[in-house]
Order: structure tokens, then C-alpha cells, then sequence
């Protein structure tokens, strides 16, 4: 098997990621579905052994390296038939695997992922707004949407700090400086505490995953940055909530304070299809730090959420279902 040419069957058959697993044919993901694709399985050894070769050119030696170890490694990498990948690799009872997600060429704007329309008017505000939502349900898109939508209409220095890079953004009137955790610094941490003395405007964090991380996330925040952020959590109740329990029993109270005074907003997000074989939209749904939410964060009322979110309308909110209600059939 040619490896662009597996690349480029999936691609033209719609399909966001493409999975290898050592003795059998490829499969890729469409709208959804999981499909096998053409060309025959080849034995467990001669597998992994090909897509080590196959994939070991794009790989840093420090990654390489940490996969024979044992390790799962993620990076990206473009071919010039195909375009761009971001590639997780792994060892598996069967051998070497991988599963490869497809970047879109050209980042859409805004309004090609029909985002919310509260959400351009968020974005002028300095702040902590978060993009969450389940694996595969367009994060990363909803991200470098807002990205674009910066870089053409103000003129600011956008950092953003991946794992790995995904879309590349060209300066247009921002400066934008991409930076990717393992190859450009060694922890999401350690690069946000760095980009907080490279005279940011915006800074774009991959994700939230530990304590570090989200306090320095809260400080830039509050320190009159716009910091862009992701979780893997369904709806923006969850979302604080998560916030909240990363940290210490003695802490809560201070970073449930600190959330309620810098987040702007949270959108959650999920991916729908309107009428099978269509291909799959993205549903929002929106929450806006009024004082109202802001009180409830505070306090610790999570459970107000939602409801606070359902008769919010006049601010831009909606919840999932009000968003599934007005989705385009």
C-alpha cells in the first residue's frame, strides 16, 4: 500500500479520519461511519513494520524515540496530494496502529460552521472562553474559525499553544505565532507561562488538562488577555465543573471566584446530521457570563445552569435542545 494513496481514497470519500490497525485493511470515518477501505490486509508483522516506515519520516527522533519506548505520540504532518494530518500512533495487541485525523486546507470562517451568532461580539472582550465538547465534534474547526475571524478583522498577536499543530494560520492583520507542546516547549504550562512575557493579545491553549495549566489559563485571563481554550466535557455546566475539580478542596472557592470573574462565555458543541447521507453540522450550545451566570458560578450553583441558559435568549444563550430545535432540517 502507498500511503498517500490511502490517504487520498479516504479523503475523496468524505472521510475525517482514517485508522490503521497492523493485519487488516484501513478503515475511515464519514459523516460519522466507520467504513473498510479497499486494499488487503497484509500479516501483523509486515504491518506495523510498514507503517513505522511510512510514518517515521515525519516523526521528531524525541518522538520516535518515546514510541518504542512504549509511549502513544502525537504529531502532524502534509503531503502535497492530500493535504494536512494531525496523527496519533500507538502499540496495540496487534501491533503498531495509528489513526489519522484530516485538516481541512483552507479554515472555514464563521458562518461556513454556522457558529453562534452572540459569538463575534464575545471575542472583543478580554477573557477565558471555552469551545467543548465530545471527541470528533469539530472543537479544533470551532477554534480556527475564531482564529480567522481574528486575524482578518483586528490587529493583534495571536499565540497559540498546540498538541500538535493542527490548521496553519498565515499572519494576515494579526501576527500569529504557532507553537507545539513536545517539539516547541516541553508542557502546556511551561509554554503559557512563557507566552504571557511574548506581549500576547489572544492566546489559544489546546487544552485544559491539568491544575497548571488552568491557573495560569485564569491569570492570563485576568490579567486582560483573550484566551481561547478547549475541553472534552458536554455542556458548560460540566465545563465548570470540571474547572472546579481539577483543583484541591481548599482551592475551589478561590478558582470558582476567579472563573466567575474572567470567563466570557462557553459554547459546547455537538455534530448532527439533518437528513441522512447529508453531511454533518455542528450544534451549538451558548452561554454568556452575565452577572446572573456569573453569581451562580461564584456560588456554586451549577445545577442553575441550564435553566439560567434556557431563559437567557436575549443574550445570545441556548441550550443543546433549543439549537436542535432551530437547526435547519
Amino acid at each position: 500500500m502507498d500511503l498517500e494513496d490511502v490517504l487520498q481514497d479516504a479523503v475523496m470519500r468524505g472521510a475525517s479520519d482514517i485508522h490503521f490497525c497492523s493485519g487488516q485493511s484501513p478503515w475511515a470515518r464519514a459523516q460519522g461511519e466507520l467504513f473498510q477501505l479497499n486494499g488487503g490486509a497484509v500479516q501483523n508483522g509486515q504491518s506495523s513494520c510498514w507503517l513505522l516506515q511510512v510514518l517515521a519520516p515525519f516523526m521528531e527522533k524525541s518522538l520516535y524515540a518515546r514510541f518504542l519506548e512504549g509511549y502513544e505520540v502525537d504529531f502532524s504532518f502534509a503531503t502535497s496530494r492530500v493535504g494536512r494530518f494531525r496523527v496519533n500512533v500507538f502499540k496495540s495487541q496487534k501491533g503498531t496502529g495509528a489513526v489519522l485525523r484530516h485538516i481541512l486546507e483552507n479554515i472555514p470562517n464563521l458562518t461556513e460552521i454556522n457558529a453562534p451568532k452572540v459569538l463575534p461580539d464575545l471575542l472583543k472582550s478580554a477573557g477565558l472562553f471555552l469551545v467543548t465538547g465530545p471527541t470528533g465534534s469539530g472543537k479544533s474547526t470551532t477554534l480556527a474559525a475564531v482564529l480567522h475571524h481574528l486575524n482578518q478583522t483586528t490587529s493583534q498577536h495571536l499565540i497559540t499553544l498546540e498538541d500538535p499543530i493542527e490548521f496553519i494560520h498565515t499572519s494576515q492583520k494579526c501576527l500569529v505565532t504557532q507553537r507545539e507542546v513536545g517539539q516547541h516547549s516541553k508542557s502546556f504550562s511551561n509554554a503559557l507561562r512563557a507566552a504571557l512575557r511574548e506581549d500576547p493579545d489572544v492566546i489559544l491553549v489546546g487544552e485544559l488538562r491539568d491544575s497548571e495549566t488552568i491557573r495560569l489559563a485564569l491569570t492570563a485571563a485576568e490579567t486582560g488577555h483573550l484566551v481561547l481554550a478547549s475541553l472534552h466535557t458536554r455542556s458548560a455546566a460540566a465545563s465548570i465543573d470540571r474547572i472546579v475539580d481539577v483543583f484541591e478542596g481548599a482551592e475551589k472557592a478561590m478558582v470558582r471566584t476567579q472563573l466567575s470573574e474572567s470567563l466570557i462565555g462557553v459554547v459546547s458543541q455537538t455534530l448532527y446530521r439533518p437528513i441522512q447521507g447529508q453531511k454533518q453540522c455542528a450544534a451549538f450550545e451558548v452561554m454568556v457570563a452575565t452577572p446572573a451566570i456569573r453569581h451562580l458560578i461564584r456560588e456554586g450553583k451549577t445545577s442553575q445552569i441550564h435553566n439560567a441558559i434556557q431563559t437567557g435568549a436575549a443574550y445570545g444563550m441556548q441550550t443543546m435542545a433549543q439549537a436542535m430545535q432551530a437547526a435547519p432540517a
